[in-house]
Protein backbone atom coordinates (compact mmCIF):
# COMPACT_ATOMS: atom_id res chain seq x y z
CA UNK A 1 0.00 0.00 0.00
CA UNK A 2 1.30 3.46 -0.86
CA UNK A 3 1.77 6.26 1.66
CA UNK A 4 1.49 8.92 -1.04
CA UNK A 5 -1.31 11.38 -0.31
CA UNK A 6 -3.76 12.10 -3.12
CA UNK A 7 -3.81 15.71 -4.33
CA UNK A 8 -6.47 17.91 -2.74
CA UNK A 9 -9.20 18.36 -5.35
CA UNK A 10 -9.83 21.74 -6.90
CA UNK A 11 -13.02 23.50 -5.76
CA UNK A 12 -13.72 24.65 -9.33
CA UNK A 13 -17.39 24.32 -10.29
CA UNK A 14 -16.90 25.64 -13.84
CA UNK A 15 -18.55 28.98 -13.16
CA UNK A 16 -15.40 30.93 -13.93
CA UNK A 17 -15.69 34.69 -13.64
CA UNK A 18 -13.58 37.02 -11.55
CA UNK A 19 -15.38 39.87 -9.79
CA UNK A 20 -14.01 43.37 -9.22
CA UNK A 21 -11.99 42.05 -6.24
CA UNK A 22 -10.27 39.39 -8.43
CA UNK A 23 -12.24 36.59 -6.75
CA UNK A 24 -13.99 33.88 -8.77
CA UNK A 25 -17.76 33.98 -8.29
CA UNK A 26 -17.89 30.18 -8.62
CA UNK A 27 -15.15 28.82 -6.35
CA UNK A 28 -14.26 31.99 -4.38
CA UNK A 29 -10.52 31.67 -5.03
CA UNK A 30 -8.48 34.65 -6.15
CA UNK A 31 -7.05 34.75 -9.65
CA UNK A 32 -3.60 34.13 -8.18
CA UNK A 33 -4.81 31.13 -6.19
CA UNK A 34 -6.43 29.65 -9.30
CA UNK A 35 -3.28 30.17 -11.36
CA UNK A 36 -0.99 28.63 -8.75
CA UNK A 37 -3.26 25.73 -7.71
CA UNK A 38 -1.29 23.12 -9.66
CA UNK A 39 1.94 24.10 -7.89
CA UNK A 40 0.54 24.24 -4.36
CA UNK A 41 1.26 21.52 -1.81
CA UNK A 42 -1.75 19.82 -0.22
CA UNK A 43 -1.28 21.96 2.89
CA UNK A 44 -1.33 25.12 0.76
CA UNK A 45 -4.41 23.86 -1.07
CA UNK A 46 -6.21 23.25 2.23
CA UNK A 47 -5.39 26.80 3.32
CA UNK A 48 -6.78 28.17 0.03
CA UNK A 49 -9.94 26.09 0.51
CA UNK A 50 -10.33 27.51 4.02
CA UNK A 51 -9.93 31.07 2.70
CA UNK A 52 -12.33 30.45 -0.18
CA UNK A 53 -14.99 29.14 2.23
CA UNK A 54 -14.56 32.27 4.36
CA UNK A 55 -14.97 34.45 1.25
CA UNK A 56 -18.06 32.50 0.20
CA UNK A 57 -19.65 32.98 3.62
CA UNK A 58 -19.11 36.75 3.39
CA UNK A 59 -21.16 36.85 0.19
CA UNK A 60 -23.70 34.22 1.33
CA UNK A 61 -24.07 33.87 5.11
CA UNK A 62 -26.33 30.83 4.65
CA UNK A 63 -23.40 28.63 3.59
Amino acid sequence: MSDIEKPVKSPCIHVCALNEEDVCVGCHRTGQEITRWGRYSNDERREVLKLSIERARKTNPFL
